[in-house]
């Protein structure tokens, strides 16, 4: 316990918050280190701007996922600890399971269990390439938006207290080895207790995920995780990732909308899709995005009413299709 404490880089009250963790494992650096082959480039999943993230084998043959955050990464020991906090008590099929931590002077990591379809934005970005994975059925994609909105469904109306997670994105999905949707990568996630709706707070996220009213005026709800579930639906049922619409000419929420004005809303799904897709459900899952893009919070569904509506046939008076809201390819305003 000694030797732990002055390998802890965090203050007293930190290391004493890391300690009542309940069902947090705590691995050294050297199992670690051996179980990643001296964190060999071979062993390396992805990289971001946290950090890095490797495959590693424990003895008894169990595969993880290590998560070593880098000594530039803004993510401090405080973020470290929310997200240790936030998914440790978190069951969901449809979240990624933290299975420990290590923490060794300036080095942090996280161990997580190890998901063997890499991420939905690798899944997205191989689409169509040679080299890249089997082409996503519809069967396959609605699963996926399914798995998502019933994981974050969970976040925010089951446990306790409620989690906006508030990086919702391609690159924050991982495909288990049937392509089933694993929610990741909490580390700026916020915890709300019961008698809180909303909180005003520093702007964090990527850009064109972000839901309009947090990024002009820093108030965060659950429907932001709701609007940036909207936009990753749109990118799942079109195959084309947020990253080239911001570029191109116009944004995908505004290409949506402009195609549902016109009636038009089926040029949305993926023209390289094999396997054909049923039209009507099409349609609905991507009314229903529209739906979670609303311009104002009350305006969009809560993800408990997402899931209930993507499971049966939708009535689609039910859903407000008034144009969406967003800030990206413009001066933020409705398009």
């Amino acid at each position: 316990m000694a030797l732990m404490k002055r390998c802890f880089c965090g203050s007293e009250e930190d290391f004493k918050e890391l300690l009542s963790l309940k069902n947090v494992q705590l691995f050294s650096y050297r199992e670690i280190k051996v179980a990643t082959n001296n964190f060999d480039h071979g062993n390396m999943l992805g990289r971001g701007g946290f950090g890095t993230v490797y495959k590693g084998t424990f003895q008894d043959g169990t595969a993880f996922a290590a998560k070593v955050l880098s000594v530039e990464s803004e993510q401090g020991i405080k973020e470290f600890l929310t997200e240790i906090e936030s998914i440790t008590e978190a069951k969901h099929a449809n979240l990624v399971s933290l299975l420990g931590c290590c923490v060794q002077r300036q080095k942090k990591i996280l161990i997580y269990e190890y998901v063997e379809n890499n991420s939905l934005d690798h899944a997205l970005q191989a689409l169509g390439s040679a080299a890249g994975v089997t082409d996503l059925s519809w069967s396959t994609r609605s699963d996926i938006c399914m798995g998502i909105a019933k994981g974050l469904s969970y976040l925010h109306e089951e446990h306790e207290p409620s989690i906006v997670h508030r990086d919702i994105k391609a690159s924050n999905v991982l495909l288990d080895r049937n392509y089933s949707p694993k929610i990741g990568d909490f580390g700026v996630a916020k915890l709300f207790p019961d008698n809180v709706t909303h909180v005003s707070t520093r702007v964090v996220g990527t850009t064109g995920y972000l839901a309009p009213e947090y990024v002009v005026h820093g108030q965060l709800t659950k429907k932001a995780d709701v609007y940036s579930f909207g936009v990753l639906v749109l990118e799942i049922i079109s195959g084309r990732r947020i990253s080239q619409t911001i570029r191109s000419d116009m944004f995908l929420v505004r290409q949506a909308w402009v195609l549902h004005e016109q009636r038009r809303l089926l040029d949305m799904v993926d023209a390289n899709m094999k396997g054909g897709y049923p039209e009507e459900e099409a349609l609905k899952f991507i009314k229903v995005a529209l739906a979670c893009t609303q311009a104002t919070p009350c305006s969009r569904p809560t993800m408990q009413q997402v899931v209930r509506l993507l499971s049966r046939p939708v009535c689609f008076d039910e859903l407000q299709m008034l144009p969406p809201g967003f800030v990206g390819d413009g001066d933020g305003d409705r398009p």
